[in-house]
């Protein structure tokens, strides 16, 4: 395959006017396959990757069957999110258990699928939380960090728990980083830690932000908190919602001023009403009630949104002023890179998994999907 005339996001991370050649399931310098795709028109960027979405398509990851993990990743290829790594919530052990299990299992079986997007690890969020930065989490199975609960649940999932949610001042916390670094990424999350206790904990070794200022106390002018040791660690990566809902426009821009384009990850923690109507839909064993974008429990609170990656990036850019040089890196690149895919994923680069996404120059509107080098 072969596709011409689209303005192609280079892995220099510029657009340019170039071809994409695809053999078999790889970006390649020759192909013997004389398919054209004209992608006159059009912005060719890489596959996004989404770190931390719950559900879609009324499936949720924490059904814990491979059903809903399927449904799921066949959305969200067809919304150019053509690689996932969907989050648990704050449940009981033999719930989680049976969570990671079931992934294992399909990910040994999804090399047969040509239209879902490839499953590569799970985002732990919780239980190892703060009760009063719980958001839409259940309180009932909230815990103090515990290795061995960890190592369980990753042995249970073949070793594919990319990140583990946080907050570095409950007990044991300081312990579960210094043991963990290295082997996962740790995520502070659902956190009231104060500036000095999150510069600590990402001195030892957590390197990544949750949702970032969801979930843990603002950022002032006398408790920076948080948000301020993030700024202040070069090496500290964060997530970003871009839905409209969860973050204002000009706190978004503001935050690619203090992190740079290098730093943020755009998620989506899209819950299962992502791709359906407004209604009633659960989340981690709670009531939601969805109204267009927003998602929120009995109590107001937020819970995840109810929109994808991809719509994620087109508000950033099309609302939010966020160059799309930009947004593309944080939602393709960063991700890719956070959770150790890059060097098959993330990239026009050839030798790596065709995943293409053809957006309208225009309104950045879905065109094509090309996954693993096939057309959906």
């Amino acid at each position: 395959m072969i596709i011409k005339n689209a303005v192609v996001y280079t892995d220099k991370g510029v657009f340019e006017q170039k071809d994409i050649v695809i053999e078999n399931d790889r970006f390649a310098g020759t192909t013997t396959d004389e398919t054209v795709i004209d992608g006159s028109g059009c912005y060719a960027i890489p596959g996004l990757t989404d770190i931390h979405f719950h559900g879609c398509v009324g499936y949720d990851f924490c059904d814990g069957t491979k059903e809903a993990i399927a449904r799921m990743a066949e959305y969200e290829a067809s919304v150019g999110v053509t690689t996932i790594v969907p989050a648990t919530m704050t449940l009981a052990e033999e719930t989680l258990l049976g969570i990671c299990e079931t992934a294992a299992e399909y990910r040994k079986e999804q090399e047969q699928y040509t239209d879902k997007a490839i499953l590569c690890g799970i985002n732990m969020e919780g239980p190892f939380i703060s009760v009063s930065k719980k958001g839409a989490q259940n309180p009932a199975y909230i815990q103090k960090p515990d290795t061995e609960l960890f190592e369980r649940l990753n042995q249970a999932c073949g070793g594919c728990i990319k990140l583990v949610a946080i907050a570095p001042e409950v007990e044991g916390a300081m312990e579960f980083i210094r043991e963990k670094r290295g082997e996962t990424v740790l995520s502070l999350a659902h956190t009231a830690a104060d500036y000095d206790t999150a510069v600590k904990s990402l001195e030892i070794g957590a390197s990544h932000v949750t949702h970032l200022y969801n979930a843990m106390n603002p950022f002032s002018h006398r408790a920076p908190g948080l948000i301020g040791a993030a700024a202040d660690d070069e090496k500290c990566e964060v997530e970003l919602i871009a839905d409209g809902v969860h973050s204002h426009p000009a706190v978004v821009r503001t935050t690619f001023k203090i992190f740079g384009d290098d730093r943020i990850i755009l998620i989506s923690d899209s819950m299962m009403a992502t791709g359906l109507d407004d209604g009633q839909y659960q989340l981690g064993g709670q009531d939601v009630t969805v109204k267009g974008n927003r998602a929120e429990l009995a109590d107001k609170t937020i819970a995840g949104s109810a929109t994808n990656l991809l719509n994620c990036l087109r508000t950033a850019v099309l609302k939010m002023r966020i160059p799309l040089e930009s947004a593309v890196k944080c939602a393709a690149v960063n991700s890719a890179k956070s959770v150790g895919i890059y060097d098959e994923y993330g990239s026009i680069t050839n030798g790596k998994i065709a995943n293409v996404v053809l957006l309208n120059k225009e309104d950045l509107t879905i065109q094509k999907v090309i996954l693993k080098g096939k057309a959906l």
